[in-house]
Formats: structure tokens, sequence, C-alpha cells
């Protein structure tokens, strides 16, 4: 057993495992901090305070000092209401793909994050493990869960795994409004696969390479790939948005229009594990979008860009270069809650508009574009970004004609209902604003006073 230890028990085995245990647990946690995010920052945009009385007192006196906590015990205190509310499975579902679907779900999102390099390289001393007597040798080994060639497509397979199990929940739930919702998410998937995977390949085609460390060494060489390719980060978040069925894409579950959409039927953790499985992709496509357009865990400060150089292998290196990328990522996931608190859920034919008449073209035309450029070798960042600006200007012009071209255009028309506030009855006029003092009293608290 030692001998066979000794020869396979390598240090990059180890490092890989230890990443792997600690990121799942770190992403896992950030689930609640995005829950307690998410609540906060809507309450700030809509003009309200959001959770703040709920801390970890437990209502026990002595763990006084820890009542309310800026509202921080919220998040717990939803994960002990999933864990005891009623699990329960309406009559005539598919009992099997009922209970796997939220597991297909989780599965892939916990498992894409292995290929990014969240620490770099680190330098490893040799070292013995007392119990087993095993010696581990020494040298550069990479802080990630797996150090493979193909880690992007690997990404992105796995991802995609995800609308299977929002798919297959949707269709065993026996319910037309959940069968709706996954059939949204399956026909979102496909449709934003491609613009994604146009733009991931022209920015590959600028890196020149499919290892993440690779990717990270080329922009810090050459600068960070948002600066050189703008139109294919656009172009990469707004598809991992829609794949994530983030607002403005969360069609497959618009409560408005179908209750829930895939998990109507769901309680209990069950229906926990579907939110914990799109916040996990949305922190895994933003870890992803920071290793390609973000720099990865490069950070060019003066007195921390040594430290977050590929060069620097030492272990306070490896620890600066994981709380880089890991707040890169976080920035990105609070960045998306701005946008689902900002813009209004899209309709579902605008949406597959989107996709196929603007996204899809922009991502043609910008890979043959990138591929030109390559060709030529004008690869540095002002020629690119001359590039990205071009194209951008010329689908501005084009796209409303493609628009046309295959058909009437799906924007919202306010609609000239006869009596309303924009189509009075002719001779009179339509007031919206309330009347009631109460209603225009700024200090309710204090009393009506009029407002005259």
């Amino acid at each position: 057993m030692t001998e066979f230890l000794q020869e396979h028990l390598t240090g990059q085995l180890i490092v890989s495992m230890i990443v792997m245990a600690i990121v799942v647990h770190v992403i896992l946690g950030s689930v609640t901090i995005c829950i307690y995010g998410e609540r906060k920052i809507s309450a700030y945009i809509q003009d309200r305070i959001g959770p703040n009385r709920t801390g970890f007192d437990f209502g026990l006196p002595f763990l006084s000092f820890l009542k309310g906590f800026l509202g921080l015990g919220q998040a717990l205190a939803d994960g002990l209401k999933f864990f005891l509310k009623e699990d329960y499975r309406p009559a005539n579902v598919d009992k099997v793909l009922f209970t796997l679907a939220p597991a297909i779900c989780i599965i892939p999102a916990l498992i894409g994050f292995v290929i990014l390099p969240w620490g770099g390289v680190w330098n490893m001393p040799e070292f013995t493990i007392p119990l087993l007597g095993v010696v581990v040798g020494g040298g550069e080994v990479h802080v990630t869960g797996a150090h493979i060639s193909i880690g992007v497509v690997y990404l992105l397979a796995v991802a995609s795994m995800g609308a299977y199990g929002i798919t297959l929940g949707g269709w065993a739930s026996n319910n037309k409004y959940s069968f709706i919702g996954g059939l949204r998410a399956t026909a979102q998937m496909i449709s934003y696969e491609i613009p994604m995977g146009l733009a991931l390949l022209a920015m590959l085609l600028v890196l020149g390479s499919f290892m993440p460390e690779q990717i990270i060494r080329h922009q810090v060489e050459n600068g960070w790939g948002i600066l050189s390719m703008p139109l294919a980060a656009v172009l990469f978040y707004t598809c991992a948005l829609a794949e994530s069925n983030r607002a403005p894409f969360d069609n497959a579950e618009a409560e408005q229009e179908l209750v829930g959409g895939y998990h109507t039927e769901y309680s209990s953790m069950r229906f926990a594990l579907f939110f914990l499985a799109e916040y996990a992709h949305l922190i895994t496509g933003s870890a992803f979008f920071a290793l390609l357009f973000l720099g990865g865990y490069h950070l060019p400060i003066p007195g921390l860009s040594h430290l977050t150089s590929p060069d620097t292998t030492s272990f306070l290196a490896v620890l600066v270069k994981f709380t880089v990328f890991f707040t890169k990522a976080m920035g990105m996931v609070f960045f998306a809650m701005l946008i689902r608190w900002t813009l209004p859920r899209m309709r579902y034919d605008q949406i597959m508009q989107l996709g196929w008449q603007s996204l899809i073209p922009v991502g043609m035309v910008l890979i043959v574009a990138t591929s030109y450029m390559v060709y030529m070798g004008w690869t540095a960042t002002l020629p690119l970004l001359v590039m990205n600006a071009v194209v951008f200007a010329v689908m501005l012009v084009v796209t409303p004609v493609l628009g046309k071209a295959f058909g009437r255009s799906t924007s919202n028309r306010r609609i000239p209902m006869y009596g309303s506030r924009f189509n009075p009855v002719a001779g009179t006029a339509t007031t919206a604003r309330p009347t009631d003092p109460m209603a225009l009293e700024d200090r309710p608290v204090q009393g009506t006073v009029s407002t005259a």
C-alpha cells in the first residue's frame, strides 16, 4: 500500500483535491452571501431597507448582542425554512425524474469550476505524510482542480448540462406551466449557446490557447481581454445571463405568466436546489468571464502586480491570487444583480429574436473580423479595439434591416385603450395623480398635512 501511494500520490493530486474541497464549499457559502446581497440590492434600488432584523441570537438572551446584526442571519433563516418545510410531491408525477431533476441541475454547477486556475502556480516544498510515511515530492504545482488542456471546452460542456435538469423537472411535474417553462429553458439554451461559443472562439483566437494559465499570461503581457475585445465581452456576458436564467432572460420561470415555471410543483429542499444551482452557475460563469476578459487573478496595481504575476510561485502569492480572482467573480455576480433589478423581463419572442437576429449575426461577423486581424498579425489592444468598434457600428446599421427582412418588429407598443390615461375620451381629461391627502403626504407618521 505504501509503495502504491508513493508512486501515485503526487503533489499535484493532493493540491487538486484540496482546491476542489475548498472551492466547492466556498461556492456553497457564497450562495448565502448572494441571497443576502440580492435582497439588499433590490431594496436599495427600490428605496427600501431590506433584511435588517434577523441576526444570530436565536432568541437566546446571552446572544442578544447578535440580534439584528445587519440582517445577515436572513440567509440562515431561509435555509432552515427550506429544511423544515414539507417536501410535497403532487400526484401523477414521474417520481424518479421529479427527484433527479434538482440533482441534475446542481451537479454540473458544482463541477464546472475545477478547471479555473484560482491560485496560479505554487512552488510546493517536499514533505512527508506522517501516518503513511509517504514522501511527496516538491516542485511547481497548479492550484486548480484539474490542469487539463481542454479546460475551456470542459466548462462549456458541463455548464450546458444544467438545462437537462430544468427540462426534466418541467416535464416530470405533470404540470402545463412547468412543461412550458422547461421548453423555454431548452430553446433558450440552444439559442444562446451559439453566440456564446462564437464570442468565446473569437477571444480564443486572440489568446491563442485553451489553457487557463496561458490565457491569463497573455492578458498580463498584452492587456486584459475586455480592453481589446469589449464586444466579445458584452456578447459573452449577455449569453451567460441567459444560460443562467437570470433576468432579463428568466422566462423559464416567469411568475406573471407561468406561476413559477419549471419549479412550480417543487417545495422544500428540492425547490432550494434549483436556486442553489442558479447561483452556483452564476458564480462559475462570472469566474469564467473574469478568466477570459478580466485577467483572471492578475491585478495591475503597484505593490500587488508582482504577487499576481504568473511567474510568482510563493504561497503568499497563491493566497493573493485566489482572493483577487474570487473578488472579480463576485463583482460580476453583483453586477448581474444590478442588471436584474434595473432591466425589466423581456418577452419570450423578444428573447428569441435577440438571440437569432442580433447576437448570432454579431458573433459571426466578430469571429470573421477577428480571424482576419489574427491572420494579419494585428493583435495588439488598439487595433482589436478599433475592429470591435467598426463591427459594432456596422451591426447597428444592419440589424434593423435584418429585423424588417425577418418580419414585423417585436418591440413593445403602447396599445391605445379608449378612455385610458393616454387615450382619453374626447372633451375629457384623465388624471392619474392621487387626490387623497394621505397619499400626497411625505410624512405619514407625523400626520396628514395639506401639500396644496
